[in-house]
């Protein structure tokens, strides 16, 4: 007589193809979070219909003004506006960082002497950062670059740092046996172990730096999404302050979110080594 051995997972194969069809083929989180902002909007669209007053707009007028910036190309205006600040200050920060960062990892004293500097940078309220913008640069594209550049450089500096401690002292002693040159070592040793940490340096601190660079915007620009959202609070235009919040909101997830792709990407054999 043959038995038949089910193993656990075949046991559990039916299972997850019965929750899977109840499901309509998609993950129970993004079944949550879709049911999530439902209630949330449902709420919204309740107080504002009790309230009944232009301070609180509905979700129907928010989402028409979104339209509308869309149309209009007000939105890839600004937002372009925005991206390109921040992208020169990530320039900057990347330049900066990764020369401090290498210096830290190489050096205890070095990693002594900018440990406590780069904590206060990284350290230090976005509404500091805007108001010295302002008063230094005056109203222009300059405050807005420095400052994502100095947001964002301590966590390019730190990660920096450690994937230079992360290099192996015996690779780095077997080179030098070989007689390996600066750049072979850089581009072979240092380069590789740095990759990793430079990204999500660079993630972290794009999620920092956004926010302080809109701040910034805010108080000394001539476009870009912070001085539309100025814009409207001036003009007392609540919807149109809340439409174009929301697009930044959505602007900073899919950015993150593509990050957050290509890092997996990119870096998926880590996952398969471990």
């Amino acid at each position: 007589m043959t038995g038949t051995v089910v193993t656990p997972a075949a046991a559990d194969m039916p299972a997850r193809a019965s929750h899977r069809t109840a499901t309509f083929g998609l993950p129970p989180r993004w079944l949550v979070s879709l049911m999530v902002l439902i209630l949330a909007a449902a709420a919204w669209a309740s107080l504002a219909a009790w309230i009944d007053d232009p301070i609180v707009p509905s979700p129907s007028e928010v989402f028409g003004q979104v339209a509308v910036i869309v149309a209009s190309g007000e939105a890839v205006t600004n937002f372009a506006a925005s991206i390109t600040k921040i992208a020169a200050g990530f320039a900057l920060a990347m330049v900066g960082g990764s020369v401090v960062g290498f210096l830290m990892g190489r050096s205890s004293f070095m990693a002594t002497y900018f440990s406590l500097p780069l904590f206060v940078i990284g350290n230090m309220p976005g509404l500091t950062y805007a108001v010295f913008g302002l008063l230094i640069f005056g109203v222009g594209p300059a405050g807005p670059i420095v400052v994502s550049a100095l947001v964002a450089l301590p966590f390019i500096a730190m990660n920096v740092a450690e994937g230079v401690r992360s290099v192996d002292g015996k690779l780095l002693d077997m080179c030098r046996a070989f007689e390996r040159n600066r750049w072979d070592i850089a581009r072979h040793l240092y380069l590789p172990a740095l990759v990793t940490f430079v990204f999500a340096g660079v993630r972290y601190g794009f999620a920092m730096a956004w926010k302080v660079e809109a701040l910034t915007e805010v108080f000394g620009a001539r476009e870009g999404v912070g001085f539309m959202i100025r814009r409207a609070y001036q003009e007392f235009q609540v919807a149109d302050m809340l439409a174009w919040t929301m697009l930044f909101i959505v602007a900073m997830i899919l950015i993150e979110r593509a990050l957050a792709h290509l890092e997996h990407r990119f870096f998926a054999w880590r996952k398969e080594i471990a």
